[in-house]
């Protein structure tokens, strides 16, 4: 593949201090090459190569990195939420829905809905995503799921432990035996990361541990839903068990900053929930200043947060939870790409993947300035274009 340069950048995001200025790295009146994939070299503009994108003047940066996503799944839950703004509250057993409408889909109609949402994503500036199980809720319908995300991303955690299905109602730990065994077996090969959800009304921390540990022997990476619906044992279980992310965090006490602090598991904020579910925002303001790492991603699902918009993730993280622009635009691309525990994603610098988007901004204070606007004018992935709103336009 011949060398492309983004030329003409008015604002190159880079997001290494080493590179540019501040937080993010900001490079100005820039350039970046890509060859066969890779980031090669980030300059002044100007550079000369086979092939040039001129941005413009507008600001380029590393594409989203979504660590926290459900998009395999079938079926609607738009009276569940619209039940939800009227003041009903929301209850985790409401997965049971889509569990029952995936299961009766074929792999065929999964996979077209899968790449529809992955499609929004991308021309939402979304390169990288993680995509969870955890609607099908028996083996086979499992095994299903995991193997659709897995022709859409290397990062497939398998989310059996989402919910204890109808017909184990009466005996979650019969699920839980079935979860570590039979389900893990047929899933494992399409996986990356385990993940459990250990909240009221979905599981116990012990179940969770239980889940975890048989995911690590395994040979799979930790994830765990933690602390959404209330305080809890979630955040602290898997700083001790050493997972990669603890995702919501919406309620975390003292102690939960303190361990996450002295850690190296990324607390993964999933603002679009907490806004779909009228739950409070957590205050990563907070965790920031004790050290904690932090990730911001979408937890694209119908139940609970219906969006593939990062951009919306990261005005309300703005707004409501105590972070600068700066730490957001972070928060959603490197933090993300710590999340799921991969160094060459999330920045722009030579060597890693070649993923960014162009805006049609000249700053990425326009995602929180102007939310709801859509500003990704071209998306890239390993070099190439994958969507721009040129085409859409022709």
């Amino acid at each position: 593949m011949s060398a492309l340069a983004i030329d003409n950048i008015g604002l190159l995001v880079t997001n290494d201090p080493a590179v540019g200025e501040g937080l993010l790295g900001e490079v100005r009146d820039a350039s970046v090459v890509f060859e066969d994939g890779r980031v090669v070299a980030v300059g002044r503009a100007g550079v000369e190569v086979d092939g040039r994108v001129d941005a413009g003047g507008r600001c380029v940066m590393p594409g989203f990195v979504d660590s926290h996503t459900h998009l395999v799944f079938a079926g609607d839950r738009a009276e569940e939420f619209a039940a939800r703004m009227a003041g009903k509250p929301y209850e985790a057993g409401g997965i049971r829905v889509t569990s029952e409408a995936t299961r009766a889909a074929g792999a065929i109609e999964l996979e077209r809905l899968t790449w529809c949402r992955r499609s929004e994503g991308l021309r939402a500036g979304i390169t990288h995503v993680e995509i969870k199980s955890g609607y099908g809720l028996e083996v086979e319908s499992e095994a299903k799921c995991c193997q659709v995300a897995a022709g859409v991303t290397d990062d497939v955690t398998f989310l059996g432990a989402h919910v204890v299905p109808a017909e184990f109602e009466s005996d979650p730990d019969a699920y839980i035996a079935l979860v570590c065994g039979a389900m893990l077996d047929v899933c494992a090969p399409s996986c990356r990361w385990i993940d459990a959800f250990c909240e009221v009304g979905a599981f116990t921390a012990e179940q969770c541990r239980a889940v975890l540990e048989a995911g690590r022997a395994a040979g799979l990476g930790l994830r765990l839903h933690g602390n959404q619906l209330g305080p809890g044992e979630g955040v602290r279980l898997a700083v001790e068990l050493g997972a990669a992310s603890v995702d919501h965090c919406t309620y975390l006490t003292d102690a939960d900053v303190e361990a996450l602090a002295g850690s190296h598991t990324v607390a993964t904020f999933l603002p679009a929930t907490d806004f779909s579910t009228r739950q409070p925002y957590p205050d990563a303001r907070r965790l920031i200043d004790a050290g904690g790492e932090v990730a911001l991603a979408t937890n694209t699902n119908p139940g609970s947060s219906n969006t593939t918009s990062m951009a919306f993730c990261i005005a309300l993280a703005v707004r409501d939870m105590g972070m600068t622009v700066a730490e957001a635009i972070r928060a959603a691309t490197l933090g993300g790409a710590r999340a799921l525990a991969k160094d060459d994603i999330g920045r722009l610098v030579p060597g890693c993947r070649a993923d960014a988007i162009v805006l049609d901004a000249t700053s990425p204070t326009d995602f929180a300035y102007r939310p709801g606007v859509p500003l990704v004018r071209e998306t890239f992935v390993a070099g190439r274009t994958v969507w721009s709103d040129l085409d859409e336009a022709r």
